[in-house]
C-alpha cells in the first residue's frame, strides 16, 4: 500500500488566515449572516472558549501563552460581533427565527421559562463580573506592577551570574528573554482585562436592548399579542445571552486562570494532584470529618459515607507509598554504607588535589543535585568561563564534607592548603547594597567572604522586596561559586600544572603543528620553561587564551635567551593590544602613573641576576621605604579621583616594580612603554615621586 503524504502547506499561511478572520469579523457587524451559518460560527466561539481554557491548564509558564492577551481582544470582537448578527435575525425573522444553537439554549436549557432564563443569565453574568473578572483584573494589575518593578533587579542578577561564570552567554540570553517576555507578558495582561470587563457589560446591554426592541416591533410593527412577544423575544434573547456569556465565562476563568499561576514546570492538573496529594495525613483527617457529618440528622448519609470512604482509600494509599519510598531509601542507604566498609587503597589518601571545596554538613544539600544543589552544574559553568577569560584549564574541582568545619561554614583549598574560607546561613539569601539603595531592608549584617564587603541575611520571601529597593541579592551556592571564581583569578599562575600546559599545547598542536613542532620537537623550550612564561603571564592577570601568539614569540625569541623574565616581556609585547584593551576605556584612553628618573634609576641600579629567582631588587630598608611610598601615595590619590590606574614604566624595571607592588597593592597593574599600542591613548593622570629631603 502506498504511503499517503499530506500537505500542510496552508498552515505556514496562518498570518493571511488570521487577517481573513478579522475582516470576517468586522463584515459581520454589518453583513446579515443565514442561521446555518450562524449556527457554525457560534460553535467556533463555544470551541475556541474549551479550547483556551484548556490551554491554559496545561502550560507549565503563564507567559509560555503569550498571544494570549491578543486572543483574549479577538475573541472578545468575535463574540460581540455574533452578538450583532444574531440580535438582527432575532429582531428580523421574531417567531421564523430558526437559529438552532439559541433556541436549544433558550428552550432546553432553561425549560422554555424565560423568568428562570433570565435569571439563569443573570446569576452567571453577576458570577462572572463580580467574582471572576474583578478579581482576575486586580491581580493582572498587581503581577503587572510587581513584575515591572522587579525587572532590573532581575537583569542585574543575571548579569552578575554571567560576569561570575555562573551562566554562559547562551543561557544569560535566554534568562533575559524570558524576563523581558513575562514583564511585557503581564504588562499587555493588565490592559487585556479590561476587554473582559467590557466583554460582561455589553453582553448584559444587548439582551436587554433585544428583549426591548423585541416587544416594540413584534407588538407594533407585527401586531403579536403581549404574550407571544414576551415568550419569543425574551427566549431567543435570554438564549443569545447565553450563547455568548458561557464561551465568555470560559474565557473568563482562563484569564484568571493565567493571572494567578505560579511559574512551574509541570501544567496545573499535575501541580494540583503532586501538591494537594503530599499531605496523607489530610486527606484522612478530611475523610474522617465527612463520616461524622454523616451522624447529623437530614444530611445526606450515603453520599457523605461515599465521599469519606474514597477520600480515605486515596490518602491511605498515599501514606503507604510514602512510607515505602522512605524504607527504599533506608535500603539504600544500608547498601551504601556497607560498600563504603569494605577494603579500601589507602594508596588515594597521598594525592593532594589541584583545587578542592570543603563544606560543613549543613552545607551538603547545596552540593546534592537529588536534593536541589546547583553548586556542581555551577563549577562546572566556572572552569568554562575560566576557559574563555583567561585561557586557563581548570583541573576538576573535588567537593567534599568536613566534619571538622562548622556546620555552616566552606573552605577552598589549593594543592591541600586553605586560601579561601566563609561561613553561610543555609536557607537564607545575601542581599548586598551596590551603592544605590536609599531604603534599608531588615536582616542580619555580616561581612561577606569573598570582597569582605558588607551585607546582609535575609529571609527568601523578601527576595522581591530587596530587588526593588536595588540590593544586589544572591544565593548560598552562588556566593561559594563567586568566591571559588575569584580565588581562580587571584591564583591562576599556582592552578597551571605541566599537565595543563600539555594539554593546551597539544590542542594548539592540531591545528599549528608547525609552531608546536618548531618550538616543542626541536626541544628550543621544555614544557617546564613554558609553563613558566605561561605562570608569569597569570601572576599579572594576563590571558593565555592566545597560545598560538605565545608560543610563535618563544619560538622566535628562544634562540636568542633562555631567560624566562625575558622571555615573558617579549610575550607581553607580542600580546600587547590585548593587554592595552584589558584596561583602557571605551574611549581607547589608559589612566596612567609614570614614575619619576630618579627612582627608576635607583630600582635599575639595585637589579641584580638571581640563578633561581631570576632578576629581583636589592635596596636597603630606607630606600625600599621611601620608594615604596611614593609608589603607594601616587596610587591612592588616582583611586581617590575615581581612576583605577595602570603604572607606566620603562620596559627594564617592569617586572621587579610588579613585584615590589605585589604584596602592598591589590591587583597591580604595571605596564612598559613598549606595550602601549598606537590606537591607545595615553592620560597621565599622576606620577610618583620622591620626597624632597
Amino acid at each position: 500500500m502506498a504511503e499517503q503524504t499530506y500537505d500542510f502547506s496552508w498552515m505556514q499561511k496562518s498570518d493571511i488566515l488570521l487577517g481573513i478572520g478579522v475582516i470576517a469579523v468586522v463584515t459581520m457587524l454589518v453583513i446579515p449572516l443565514p442561521t446555518f451559518l450562524l449556527d457554525f460560527l457560534m460553535a467556533i466561539s463555544i470551541m475556541l472558549g474549551i479550547l483556551i481554557l484548556l490551554v491554559v491548564m496545561y502550560v507549565p509558564r503563564s507567559f509560555d501563552f503569550s498571544v494570549f492577551p491578543a486572543l483574549l481582544l479577538i475573541t472578545t470582537v468575535y463574540r460581540l460581533a455574533l452578538n450583532v448578527s444574531s440580535t438582527r435575525l432575532i429582531l428580523l425573522q421574531g417567531a421564523a427565527f430558526d437559529g438552532k444553537i439559541i433556541r436549544t439554549f433558550g428552550e432546553f436549557v432553561v425549560g422554555g421559562n424565560y423568568v428562570i432564563g433570565f435569571i439563569v443569565f443573570i446569576i452567571l453574568v453577576a458570577v462572572q463580573f463580580i467574582v471572576i473578572t474583578k478579581g482576575a483584573t486586580r491581580t493582572a494589575e498587581v503581577a503587572a506592577r510587581f513584575t515591572l518593578d522587579a525587572m532590573p533587579a532581575k537583569l542585574m542578577s543575571i548579569d552578575s551570574d554571567l560576569s561570575n561564570g555562573i551562566i554562559n552567554e547562551e543561557e544569560a540570553l535566554r534568562r533575559r528573554r524570558e524576563v523581558r517576555k513575562e514583564a511585557d507578558f503581564y504588562g499587555a495582561m493588565d490592559g487585556a482585562s479590561k476587554f473582559v470587563q467590557g466583554d460582561v457589560k455589553v453582553g448584559i446591554i444587548i439582551t436587554i436592548v433585544n428583549i426591548i426592541g423585541g416587544f416594540i416591533i413584534g407588538m407594533v410593527m407585527r401586531g403579536e399579542t403581549f404574550d407571544v412577544a414576551v415568550h419569543t423575544y425574551t427566549l431567543l434573547s435570554i438564549g443569545d445571552g447565553l450563547v455568548a456569556q458561557i464561551p465568555s465565562l470560559l474565557i473568563t476563568t482562563a484569564t484568571g486562570i493565567i493571572v494567578t499561576r505560579a511559574v512551574s514546570e509541570d501544567s496545573l492538573g499535575k501541580d494540583l494532584s503532586a501538591q494537594l496529594g503530599s499531605q496523607p495525613r489530610a486527606l484522612m483527617l478530611t475523610a474522617a470529618a465527612l463520616g461524622l457529618s454523616a451522624i447529623i440528622p437530614g444530611f445526606p448519609k450515603i453520599t457523605l459515607i461515599l465521599l469519606a470512604l474514597g477520600i480515605g482509600a486515596l490518602g491511605y494509599l498515599l501514606k503507604q507509598t510514602e512510607e515505602e519510598q522512605i524504607e527504599k531509601t533506608k535500603i539504600e542507604q544500608k547498601e551504601a554504607a556497607l560498600k563504603t566498609h569494605k577494603p579500601e587503597s589507602v594508596i588515594p589518601l597521598i594525592q593532594v588535589d589541584p583545587l578542592e571545596v570543603e563544606i560543613g554538613y549543613s552545607l551538603i544539600p547545596l552540593a546534592d543535585p537529588d536534593q536541589g544543589g546547583t553548586l556542581l552544574d555551577r563549577i562546572t559553568n566556572i572552569r568554562r568561563r575560566s576557559a574563555l577569560e583567561m585561557g586557563l584549564i581548570v583541573p576538576p574541582i573535588r567537593i567534599r564534607d568536613n566534619m571538622e568545619l562548622a556546620p555552616q561554614d566552606y573552605s577552598i583549598l589549593i594543592k591541600g592548603v586553605e586560601v579561601g574560607h566563609g561561613s553561610l546561613q543555609v536557607g537564607k539569601l545575601m542581599a548586598m547594597d551596590p551603592g544605590t539603595v536609599e531604603e534599608k531592608i531588615e536582616g542580619v549584617e555580616f561581612t561577606e567572604p569573598v570582597f569582605n564587603l558588607k551585607a546582609i541575611w535575609i529571609d527568601p520571601d523578601n527576595r522581591d522586596i530587596a530587588e526593588r529597593r536595588g540590593y544586589t541579592v544572591v544565593d548560598c551556592p552562588t556566593i561559594i561559586a563567586t568566591h571559588l571564581t575569584e580565588i581562580i583569578r587571584r591564583h591562576a599562575d599556582e592552578i597551571l600544572g605541566r599537565q595543563e600546559v600539555q594539554q593546551l599545547i597539544d590542542t594548539i598542536k592540531n591545528d599549528y603543528p608547525a609552531v608546536v613542532n618548531e618550538l616543542v620537537g626541536e626541544k628550543k623550550l621544555s614544557i617546564g620553561e613554558i609553563q613558566k612564561v605561561l605562570q608569569n603571564l597569570l601572576r599579572e592577570r594576563v590571558s593565555i587564551r592566545n597560545m598560538v601568539t605565545i608560543l610563535e614569540t618563544l619560538a622566535s625569541y628562544s634562540d636568542y635567551t633562555k631567560d624566562i623574565g625575558l622571555l615573558t616581556e617579549y610575550v607581553r609585547v607580542a600580546l600587547a593590544r590585548q593587554i592595552c584593551r584589558e584596561y583602557a576605556d571605551k574611549n581607547n584612553t589608559l589612566s596612567v602613573i609614570t614614575v619619576d628618573p630618579e627612582i627608576e634609576t635607583i630600582i635599575r641600579s639595585s637589579i641584580h641576576e638571581d640563578p633561581v629567582e631570576g632578576r629581583i631588587v636589592s635596596l636597603d630598608p630606607d630606600t625600599h621605604r621611601e620608594v615604596l611610598d611614593s609608589l603607594l601615595s601616587s596610587y591612592s590619590k588616582a583611586r581617590s579621583a575615581g581612576f583605577a590606574p595602570v603604572y607606566l614604566v620603562s620596559p627594564h624595571i617592569r617586572s621587579v616594580l610588579f613585584t615590589l607592588l605585589e604584596r602592598e597593592v591589590p591587583d597591580p597593574v604595571v605596564l612598559s612603554y613598549n606595550e602601549i599600542v598606537p590606537e591607545i591613548r595615553v592620560n597621565v593622570i599622576g606620577t610618583a615621586l620622591l620626597r624632597a629631603a
